[in-house]
């Protein structure tokens, strides 16, 4: 279990993470999500004790990582796959990390094979692609068989192969009973990977819930299917409601009930064939939660100057 209690962290005048707490426990893929600098990797490096805390603490399985005599059998981390040395191949980096922290050097073969990278173990990190990189960089996670697993855009640069290879060992890890901490920036892979999330803006905690429960508090409007969907919009607008087509045919619809938009369909004869509360993407969600703490928020051509 990984605990944060009033975790702050300042350089200077900066606030990079403010009076933060959450906890991470075992059993489940947590997604830990925020804009850029909004203080995700000083948290997890704060963690990991490569940051000192200007107050507040961070503890894994009730201790501080840097009082751990073996760290890599309680922890396993992936926060940068480029910091390796280029020089050494992929089997010895993960030798000399095996050698300090007592562990046999059966286990690296065991890790080359699960990553799928056994076929360049004598090849040399610098040769690597950035998707080998990241392979090479939860192997070296692995390599403790730590019950805590904490990962940084973990499959950025990996191939659709292995995207669909790295979700499903995160879940089969946290089906394990570990707790895995996952930091990424794509919404779409987070929705079908994490089962929690803890979303962070300007350091500050916005959101720790249950992924099914805060799609469900983001739910907007009224979904709609009909045949007869240009009758049904101008019913609905003349009873109030805004109502916005969808690229694939349904109708969005605020401002009324799932049973008002029946209703309404009813009387005025409009058959329908689907009619449900929107579930919102975790996309949708996310935008939402972290408008107001975006930092660098960018336009687009044509759009300067304007609202």
């Amino acid at each position: 279990m990984i605990e944060v209690h009033e975790l702050t962290k300042r350089y200077g005048p900066v606030t990079a993470v403010d009076r933060l707490s959450f906890t991470v426990r075992p059993g489940g893929v947590t997604g830990f999500l925020g804009p850029n600098g909004a203080g995700k990797s000083t948290t997890m490096r704060a963690i990991l004790g490569l940051d000192t805390p200007t107050s507040g603490r961070a503890l894994v399985n009730g201790v501080a990582y840097r009082t751990i005599d073996r760290p890599l059998r309680v922890v396993g981390s992936l926060l940068d796959a480029g910091a390796v040395h280029g020089g050494r191949s992929a089997r010895s980096h993960l030798e000399c990390l095996a050698v300090t922290n007592d562990l046999p050097r059966s286990r690296v073969g065991e890790v080359l094979e699960m990553t799928g990278l056994s076929g360049v173990a004598r090849k040399r990190v610098g040769g690597f692609s950035l998707g080998m990189r990241q392979r090479l960089g939860i192997a070296a996670a692995l390599l403790g068989d730590p019950p805590i697993l904490m990962f940084d855009e973990p499959v950025n640069g990996l191939d659709p192969e292995g995207v669909v290879w790295a979700r499903d060992l995160m879940r089969s890890l946290a089906a394990e009973g570990r707790t895995v901490l996952v930091s990424s920036h794509l919404m779409s892979e987070m929705a079908l990977t994490a089962d929690h999330l803890i979303v962070i803006g300007r350091g500050a905690l916005i959101a720790d819930a249950g992924m099914a429960d805060l799609l469900r508090s983001s739910s907007d409007g009224v979904l709609v299917r009909t045949p007869q969907s240009r009758r049904l919009a101008d019913l609905l607008t003349a009873e109030g409601a805004r109502v916005v087509a969808e690229p694939d045919g349904g109708l969005v619809v605020t401002g009324l009930t799932v049973q008002a938009v029946s209703r309404v369909a009813a009387a005025g004869g409009v058959e329908i064939h689907e009619l449900a509360r929107r579930q919102a993407s975790l996309e949708e969600a996310y935008l939402r939660l972290t408008d107001t703490a975006v930092q660098y928020r960018a336009t687009t051509p044509g759009t300067r100057g304007t609202r």
